[in-house]
């Protein structure tokens, strides 16, 4: 599928329906629980390294120089090599991120038409789809500072073409990463009400895992993933179907 034809049934789709998509996120959400919490825990355990990298001018100093925290304040060269950082370190948080967000959608999609294949977790955190992803990652980047030039406002708009950047990751094999993109604010702006009523909702819910000793979010918090699955679905389609 090219963005000619992306464009084309993103303006011809109907209009998504709230209720279907919920109940059928509930349903979909029974089968994919387990994979949902492994992704989330392997996106813990992947941009971990990251971190430790980030921070590692404090525990550098904190280890050679102990005295230099004396005061109460980082040492100004730690912070000038963290702030160095920053970029980078959210670049690779936000691509391990999508790729892995990427990897569960396609699980989604594997249980909704009942695939018989291996969970493969890490299927997008490689060439191609890895060099689509820092593409992707970098166009949000970029989006994401110029909405907090708007006091943060920005972000409320921006929210909805962004979570569908994975589904443009997982199923648009064909696009390129502005492509995607593209497609993601193509999407978004023709559904916008519809689909941050679909993200808040399905978020909300996801939190009642918290009753479960607060250990149970881990295993609910993917639920408001699911929604973006079948709005891509009811409205982009994938591949195989136009092929049928």
């Amino acid at each position: 599928m090219n963005f000619t034809d992306l464009s084309q049934r993103i303006e011809q789709s109907n209009s998504l329906d709230f209720g279907s998509i919920f109940n059928a996120t509930i349903e979909l959400f029974k089968k994919v629980w387990l994979q949902g919490f492994i992704t989330l825990l392997l996106t813990f355990v992947s941009i971990l390294p990251f971190y430790i990298v980030l921070y590692s001018p404090l525990i550098a100093y904190g280890i050679t120089d102990p005295a230099s925290f004396e005061n109460g304040q980082a040492p100004p060269g730690a912070l000038i090599f963290m702030f160095l950082l920053m970029p980078f370190f959210f670049l690779a948080v936000m691509t391990i991120g999508l790729c892995l967000n990427a990897a569960f959608l396609r699980i989604c999609k594997q249980n909704d038409f009942g695939d018989v294949e291996k969970d493969a977790y890490f299927f997008y955190l490689k060439k191609p789809y890895l060099g689509k992803a820092l593409m992707l990652s970098l166009i949000m980047l970029g989006l994401v500072f110029l909405a907090m030039l708007t006091c943060g406002l920005g972000i409320i708009y921006l929210i909805v073409p962004m979570s569908l950047f994975p589904a443009f990751l997982a199923f648009g094999e064909d696009l390129t990463g502005m492509e995607m993109a593209k497609g993601g604010f193509a999407l978004g702006n023709k559904n916008w009400g519809i689909i941050i009523a679909l993200l808040l909702v399905t978020s909300l819910v996801a939190q009642l895992g918290v009753i479960l000793c607060f250990v149970g979010v881990f295993f609910t918090a993917m639920l408001s993933k699911i929604p973006v699955y079948f709005i891509y679905k009811n409205t982009v389609g994938f591949q195989d179907d136009m092929e049928v």
